[in-house]
């Protein structure tokens, strides 16, 4: 299997990512004030390469109300079946499960309504933290692979799949003026989290980056991409060269360039996890999942502490672990509720957050 040069390292910050608090003038990034500015720096050298542009915003987004049913095995919650119209689109399916109770509701929102890694136990486990849970199905928008004849160089899939979220989150908050009902239209606004697993979760790590109405963003075992680092990796874990042969649709075309000299690039992952703060951000790793770069990701979040700290908000990114592979699994599922809580209701910071299993570059 052909790969790109990506050094075996160990996995911790180090000299050979692009620096996130430098500014090209070659000015030092050391006081919140600057951090604007910079952050416009960091998008322009990372989302037009990476991923390029994503639809266009449009002028309306519709919300059409199919059906609503009470669901008495989750406690009474409401199940709204939704269609989602962008202007001159023909849209796409959204659900969304509304806990009983009253007062604005956080919202997650899960984009992998292709997989089935949100079960019934999760959707309980949901609800009973008091969240609205909401779920599309990406592939909708943009089929993986694309279909026959489709131009991959006019929206590279996870852009499309960024955008997706942005246009669930337009219909999601419209629910109670098209089910005429205050009710079911208990989505907090400030209170809004996006969650996807593997090459769902590199889409919503864009999406959180890219609007900024998502108060918290979380990815799954993402990798390459996603939460991982082009630049370090150990042997097993994705590379561009993977993607770029097996995926191109995935990433903007332009990143074929760099196939072989991912060393050139001018980001790293770190620079799309910067783009999150002050917001909170949450990356949970398979420690056995080689394939998604845990180690990379421990890179590049620790790498990316330094924006949230310059900012005051050390606590709204965090890392966690556990044992096992590629898999969206209720321990990641509880971790992100945990981490919801503590971000959405002030609750203590969950234990075992920002464990670091991989040992420091010398």
């Amino acid at each position: 299997m052909h790969r790109s040069a990506v050094p075996k390292v160990s996995a911790a910050p180090c000299d050979l990512l692009p620096a996130l608090l430098i500014a090209d003038s070659g000015t030092r990034v050391d006081h919140p004030y600057q951090w604007p500015a910079r952050r416009a720096e960091v998008a322009a050298h990372l989302l037009p390469l990476a991923y390029g542009p994503l639809p266009p915003t449009p002028s309306r987004t519709d919300c059409e109300l199919l059906h609503a049913a009470t669901v008495r095995q989750f406690g009474g919650a409401q199940l709204l079946s939704c269609r989602v119209r962008p202007l001159g689109m023909d849209g796409f399916a959204l659900r969304v499960w509304v806990p009983a109770g009253t007062g604005p509701c956080p919202v997650l929102l899960h984009g992998d309504g292709c997989w089935h890694y949100a079960s019934d136990e999760v959707i309980a486990a949901v609800l009973k933290r008091g969240l609205v849970f909401a779920q599309f199905n990406r592939v909708e928008i943009a089929p993986d692979p694309p279909a026959p004849g489709a131009n991959p160089a006019l929206h590279a899939t996870l852009a499309s799949w960024a955008w997706a979220y942005h246009r669930a989150i337009d219909a999601l908050l419209q629910l109670g003026q098209v089910a005429q009902s205050p009710a079911l239209g208990r989505i907090d606004p400030q209170r809004i989290a996006v969650v996807g697993h593997s090459r769902g979760g590199k889409a919503a790590l864009l999406a959180g980056a890219t609007d900024e109405r998502i108060a918290l963003t979380s990815a799954n075992n993402s990798g390459a991409g996603g939460a991982g680092c082009w630049r370090l990796g150990d042997a097993g874990a994705e590379s561009l060269a993977d993607i770029t042969r097996a995926f191109p649709h995935w990433l903007a075309p332009g990143m074929a360039n760099y196939a072989d000299r991912v060393t050139a690039l001018p980001f790293d992952q770190h620079f799309l996890k910067a783009l999150i703060a002050p917001r909170a951000l949450l990356t949970t790793e398979a420690l056995d999942d080689a394939w998604a770069n845990p180690a990379g990701s421990q890179v590049t979040h620790l790498a990316a502490q330094a924006v949230y700290a310059l900012l005051g908000v050390p606590e709204r990114i965090a890392l966690g672990t556990r044992p096992g592979g590629h898999d969206h699994s209720p321990a990641d599922w509880h971790t992100l509720l945990d981490f919801c809580d503590s971000v959405f209701t002030g609750q203590a910071r969950p234990r075992g957050l920002d464990v670091t299993p991989f040992p420091a570059r010398p």
